[in-house]
């Protein structure tokens, strides 16, 4: 978990949903679904990167048994859960990464084959 806090720097971010402005939006690169598209692509990528490292830590608890009777619950993959169902949505954590200038992100040039 820390290796993610210290990538998305999550510490900091409200797990909730805040009104945010079009017009700032916007002011980033002119273009309100432009900005949108931008946030939604790395939303995307924090999604794969938070869902790959649940499974990498709930795969040290995976029993490969058929029997039902053995499932028990383990206290530390409760926790382990707990945990990233804290973590805030990754739209929220792409749009405040947009918004602080956090993301790299550059436009096709179209121009260049007229």
């Amino acid at each position: 978990m820390s290796r993610l806090k210290k990538s998305l720097n999550v510490g900091n971010i409200p797990a909730v949903i805040e009104t945010k402005s079009l017009i700032d939006i916007k002011a980033k690169t002119g273009n309100v679904y432009e900005s949108i598209a931008i946030a939604s692509r790395r939303a995307n990528q924090i999604n794969i990167s938070i869902r790959e490292e649940l499974h990498n830590k709930l795969e040290e608890f995976a029993t490969h048994t058929d029997s039902l009777e053995e499932i028990h619950e383990n206290k530390e993959q409760i926790e382990i859960s707990k945990v990233y169902e804290k973590i805030p949505n990754p739209a929220i954590l792409a749009l405040y990464e947009f918004m602080d200038d956090k993301i790299y992100y550059r436009k096709n040039d179209t121009d260049l084959f007229r």
